[in-house]
């Protein structure tokens, strides 16, 4: 088995995604979509900006995973009630009911992946992937809050 820990993370997140995908193709979801639908749920309405800073992706990459989710009827663009010059994306009732298979697909991935660890191994686990996440970040901003996976920008304590 490898030993560098760069390729032992590509390994794992290259047979996560084996396992993931083909659940999001299943509905109706393409590369990327997942991640934008359950933010959708879990956060509520957004801009596309707060998406693409969360995921930390170009914009425009943003942009052509929205148009194929609308066209799919996942989600509707529309404007800011407090700032006309501002998009918001919103889940659909489809879009809501596919989040939540969504949630629960991963989980089950979640549940396969984490087999044989315990709680408190679970708990360090994230911790660590945590941690690495701020010591990739030296300018001290996260595009997320890797706690409770709420988007902001933060400076480091």
């Amino acid at each position: 088995m490898e030993r560098r820990f760069y390729m032992l993370l590509y390994r794992t997140y290259h047979a996560q995604r084996s396992v993931v995908r083909p659940r999001g193709a299943a509905l109706g979801l393409g590369t990327g979509q997942p991640k934008l639908i359950d933010y959708l749920s879990r956060c509520g309405p957004c801009s596309q900006k707060q998406l693409a800073d969360y995921f930390e992706i170009d914009p425009a990459a943003v942009c052509r995973m929205l148009d194929a989710l609308e066209k799919g009827g996942f989600v509707t663009r529309g404007v800011d009630r407090n700032d006309r010059r501002t998009g918001t994306v919103c889940l659909t009732e489809k879009g809501s009911r596919t989040a939540a298979a969504w949630q629960q697909a991963a989980e089950d991935v979640e549940q396969q992946m984490l087999a044989g660890f315990t709680p408190e191994e679970q708990q360090q686990f994230a911790e660590f992937f945590r941690r690495a996440y701020r010591n990739l970040r030296p300018d001290g901003k996260f595009g997320m809050n890797p706690d409770d996976g709420a988007a902001e920008t933060r400076e480091k304590e």
